[in-house]
């Protein structure tokens, strides 16, 4: 599946955004980088947690006939659905047993590798005591099985090897656990991870602009400094600061990277910086959140710090009128995204355009 924002950005002016765009460091110039200034001292804060309401004392209870007690019958755990499998994008294959099995067992014999190819898997149990879906846990006991196998994502749609590779892994786990296993017809789940391909490689959308520096360079503390006056932390990677999202355990609302090789220089502060890319991922946040408005407002914001312009890739400074264009096209792919069951920021838009 392919990530392009061809059809989203060519917009009025030839304007074309690029999705993630590769990019390095300028030759440094004259000037010096503009290096960060010592971080401030911060005061300690304390706070007292609010103290809890005293008791109101109730009523003596009236008194029962205990011949007209009825005790209630024990209720059998609700079934719930999955909330990591998921018909849309996954095919899914069911395990049945005979008698539940423990979740040690199923942990043994568990596939070494959690992928069919470019594909992921996950095999989920039925914990029999809370009628949950989850992944297998020592301790639990579980009724029944299933394993789903993501239909695309963006390396693809799922071929026929992947799915042969899929059956394999999971024929064994059931024939570890003694189950049974019925996997879907592997024609008809190639047609729909096809299908289910071209519509996610048409409604894709990564955008990102260029922060190109109009003097002076910067140093990567600096970058680092004046992006986290704007909400922005530090990633998992190099070189890359993420604005999180209020969402616990959500993807990052936006990405500013640079260099890799300045962040991982013995002496970052050396180095001069004089691009830098921030990106938003449309199918990961959803459209509640705002985070196009957040995208153009950080732009500005930190062109406005760092005194650089903003740019598209091919180096032609975006305006106002650019970023309208981009706003009215972004909300038609929401609507026809929300259509399709795949909302932005929804798990199954989530674990689909990755």
């Amino acid at each position: 599946m392919s990530t392009t924002l061809t059809q989203l950005l060519a917009i009025a002016g030839g304007l074309v955004l690029a999705g993630v765009v590769a990019h390095g460091a300028w030759a440094a110039r004259k000037a010096g980088p503009k290096r960060a200034a010592p971080p401030p001292q911060e005061e300690p804060h304390f706070g007292l947690a609010p103290a809890g309401e005293p008791e109101v004392p109730g009523e003596p209870a009236p008194e029962v006939d205990p011949l007209e007690v009825t005790l209630p019958a024990v209720a059998r755990p609700v079934r719930r659905p999955s909330a990591r499998i998921d018909a849309l994008i996954d095919a899914i294959a069911t395990i049945t047993i005979e008698s539940p099995v423990s979740g040690e067992l199923a942990l043994q014999h568990q596939p070494g590798s959690r992928r069919a190819g470019t594909k992921p898997l996950q095999i989920e149990g039925m914990n029999t005591a809370s009628g949950d879906w989850e992944l297998p846990a020592p301790g639990q006991r579980y009724s029944e099985f299933q394993a789903g196998l993501k239909m695309a994502n963006r390396s693809g749609a799922l071929n026929e090897i992947e799915y042969s590779e899929f059956v394999q892994k999971i024929q064994a786990f059931a024939d570890g656990i003694g189950g049974f296993v019925q996997f879907p017809d592997m024609l008809d789940v190639v047609a729909r991870a096809r299908e289910l391909d071209q519509f996610a490689a048409s409604h894709d959308a990564q955008l990102a602009l260029l922060l190109r520096a109009k003097a002076a360079a910067w140093t990567p503390g600096f970058v680092q400094q004046a992006a986290a006056r704007h909400g922005f932390v530090a990633g998992a990677l190099p070189g890359r600061l993420v604005m999180p999202s209020d969402e616990a355990g959500a993807p990052p609302v936006l990405t500013l990277q640079f260099d890799a090789q300045a962040a991982l220089a013995e002496d970052p502060e050396a180095l001069s910086l004089r691009e830098l890319t921030l990106a938003l991922d449309v199918p990961q946040t959803p459209a509640e959140a705002e985070p196009f408005a957040a995208w153009q407002e950080a732009a500005r914001a930190l062109a406005r710090d760092l005194e650089a312009e903003v740019c598209d890739d091919r180096g032609q400074v975006l305006g106002l009128h650019a970023f309208a264009a981009i706003d009215v096209e972004l909300k038609k792919l929401y609507e026809a995204l929300a259509e399709r069951d795949l909302a932005a920021g929804s798990p199954a838009a989530r674990r689909l355009f990755s």
